[in-house]
């Protein structure tokens, strides 16, 4: 049995039949515990509720972890290998939605598209104070630091250079690339925008610390949630040394109602969705197919973590 374990759209269950052949896959919600049909699991569709020890261990026939993404940190992956089941992501497939959401935070922020959304929605739209368009700004003649340098960023790269930005980066090796290598203490400290694209992991959990970043500036983040304090964060963009935040991801997920991120006027949210659209979800579909496919046919599965 192939189990997809998500809420899909109309759209995202067309895909899995089109891709993968009507009821081929059984569609279970994000929500609902996988408790009764996971005796007869054999491939698992993953994208972000937890994959526990504690499921591992309930499902015998289980052989493939196919996570529909990239970061695999919400799956139980020692768990996985001692009972021999394969874990695989697939690098690349979003990486273009990906860049284009950061790429629209930053603008949403910078822009203060939210705000004058909802002036001009109530009718308001020329009624604001004078000196709110002195907070507006342009991504070109900034300085834009890129924490990590994988498929996404190298794609945003390019995009923000045509708008005038000065693109700078951190990543575990200096590239041959057109942008300058920076080590991450000089890029917080120097860029006007930081875009977070690494993984989640004990070496970068809460490794972005909002307040070593320039005073004024704006932070990015479609990446993991929890690679920044979220409390520091708040207190940065409570006291104005963040200009704002554009956020598609957070520590706890989904973000609660109660949450003070939610009373913050210079934040924008998304519900991480940053790597869904349809046509990611369909370069997702295939690999997916392909890994079962070949997982059937016992050979070397695509993007094999373990």
């Amino acid at each position: 049995m192939i189990v997809l374990h998500a809420r899909p759209s109309p759209g995202f269950r067309d895909a899995v039949d089109a891709i993968f052949g009507p009821g081929a896959v059984t569609h279970i919600d994000e929500a609902a515990p996988l408790d009764a049909v996971a005796p007869d699991i054999t491939a698992l569709l993953h994208v972000l509720t937890p994959v526990t020890p504690e499921f591992i261990a309930s499902a015998p026939n289980l052989k493939l972890i196919q996570k529909l993404g990239v970061g695999v940190n919400t799956i139980a992956l020692e768990a996985a290998r001692a009972q021999g089941v394969a874990v695989c992501n697939m690098p690349g497939t979003n990486s273009r939605a990906v860049a284009e959401m950061a790429l629209s935070l930053m603008m949403a922020v910078l822009r203060r598209t939210c705000f004058f959304d909802a002036r001009t929605r109530a009718g308001e739209g020329w009624t604001a104070d004078p000196s709110e368009l002195d907070q507006v700004g342009e991504i070109g003649g900034r300085t834009v630091g890129l924490v990590g340098f994988g498929n996404s960023a190298q794609l945003l790269a390019p995009a923000l250079a045509a708008l005038g930005a000065k693109v700078v980066y951190t990543a575990r090796n200096a590239r041959d690339v057109p942008y300058e290598y920076w080590p991450l203490d000089r890029l917080l400290a120097e860029s006007d925008i930081v875009s977070l694209h690494i993984p989640l992991t004990d070496e970068t959990r809460s490794s972005i610390d909002p307040f070593a970043m320039k005073k004024g500036s704006v932070l990015v983040n479609t990446a993991r949630g929890e690679l920044v304090d979220q409390a520091r964060l708040v207190e940065a963009l409570t006291s104005g040394h963040l200009r704002g935040a554009g956020l598609d991801v957070f520590a706890e997920e989904p973000l609660p109602r109660g949450s003070p991120l939610l009373g913050l006027p210079n934040a924008v949210f998304a519900p991480h969705i940053a790597w869904l659209t349809p046509e990611t979800l369909v370069r997702s579909l295939t690999v997916a197919h392909e890994n079962c496919r070949r997982l059937v046919a016992g050979v070397q599965l695509l993007h094999q973590v373990i």
